[in-house]
């Protein structure tokens, strides 16, 4: 999810120099003692980490603030993907991010000849980083080409065009990914573990919010102010991690959504978009959620879980790259630390070692169609004023 501008890119170095990357490791390398090419190999095997030449091939298409800032970077901590080729519609971007990142030209392209990625044997894997209304689109040339696909959520703006990509994919024999990078994130893994193995005791409600405020006067989120490139406001760019939160947490599917949506006429942010979104599932085990997400506060990222034994907060929940996780039992309380790590490069991993083994991936075109169901029937319910059954 955005953050603003200053304090992500100093969480980002903060990440990235806690976990030995950047200038700093690059500085001290001259105060560590030399290894041979054998004990770099065993080092490298023993982390995970496979030859270059062995290593998975993506493409990334469009060079946006996410792209640039967040995941391009992360292929420096990948063990097992390598940024080969790049797609943009503004030449001189592509030629500067080919050059820092040391992309041969021949492997930049336009929207006019993505096509021809068919004839590029380095890419095995396109990353689709556009709005949301281009992800069909570019998903099923993407699969016509031969490449497996990684698509950024929401997966599409309506049911059909997610079917369409699973399709595409399908016939082609390729596979089909939906960045969900919180399934990936090491606190909200934790957190599922003890939800689902009982930690917690039986569990009753989860609550998530999901706000911040919509700047379309920046370029990243001015299509994120129309209707037609985003399919939706505040849910489909934000309430989708409510959503998601709820659906992995129990691992259930839900049997009914209640919704109400109110944004304030008079703001021009919101003539073709919502802003505030407050929507309720109820489980087949009996768990309720309460979950919204908004266009017009203070940032948040938040789930809570609560549990006939203990209550689990997780406040930041969907951060880039800073989690806190609250525990409290009719005993205790407590904050519990895990080690963070690049959640970008976990899922692109996992991608990858996919493709290398040939499985399946955890968050398939399947579990985005699943959350555009869900999320057409929350707009249902909020125009009808009345439950809808999924």
């Amino acid at each position: 999810m955005p953050q603003s501008e200053p304090s992500k890119e100093n969480q980002r170095r903060t990440f990235l120099l806690k976990a030995g990357y950047g200038a700093v490791a690059a500085g001290i390398a001259s105060l560590v003692p030399s290894i041979t090419g054998s004990e770099a190999r065993a080092q490298n095997q023993s982390s995970g980490m496979i030859a270059p030449e062995k290593k998975v091939g993506w493409a990334i298409v469009g060079l946006g603030k996410f792209a640039t800032q967040q995941l391009m970077p992360s292929f420096s901590q990948c063990k097992k993907s390598k940024l080969v080729a790049l797609v943009s519609g503004d030449a001189e971007k592509a030629k500067k991010y080919a050059t820092e990142y040391g992309i041969a030209e021949k492997n930049t392209y336009n929207y006019q000849n993505y096509d021809n990625l068919r004839n590029n044997p380095e890419v095995d894997v396109i990353y689709i980083v556009l709005p949301n209304s281009m992800h069909a689109e570019y998903t099923v040339r993407g699969a016509q080409a031969g490449k497996h696909i990684m698509c950024e959520k929401p997966m599409a703006t309506s049911v059909e065009d997610c079917e369409k990509m699973i399709d595409a994919c399908k016939k082609a024999n390729k596979k089909l990914m939906i960045a969900y990078r919180a399934q990936y994130e090491p606190y909200n893994l934790k957190a599922i573990e003890m939800a689902r193995e009982g930690k917690l005791g039986k569990l009753r409600l989860i609550t998530s919010e999901h706000g911040r405020h919509l700047k379309p006067e920046e370029p990243s989120d001015k299509w994120r102010a129309q209707k037609k490139m985003a399919g939706g406001g505040s849910l489909m760019d934000i309430g989708i991690y409510s959503l998601q939160a709820a659906r992995y947490i129990t691992g259930e599917e839900p049997e009914e959504v209640m919704a109400m949506i109110y944004s304030d006429p008079k703001d021009p942010r919101f003539k073709e978009v919502e802003d505030r979104v407050n929507f309720m599932l109820r489980f087949p085990s009996g768990v309720q959620a309460n979950l919204s997400s908004g266009y017009s506060y203070h940032e948040t990222k938040r789930f809570s879980v609560f549990g006939t034994d203990a209550r689990l907060d997780l406040d930041p929940a969907t951060d880039y790259y800073e989690h806190n996780m609250h525990v409290a039992t009719k005993d205790a309380e407590e904050q519990r630390k895990i080690k963070e790590d690049n959640q970008f490069s976990l899922e692109i991993d996992h991608m990858s070692e996919c493709i290398l083994e040939n499985k399946q991936p955890k968050t398939p075109g399947e579990e985005g169609l699943r959350d555009i169901r869900l999320m057409m029937a929350i707009y249902e319910s909020a125009r009808k004023g009345a439950p809808v059954k999924v």
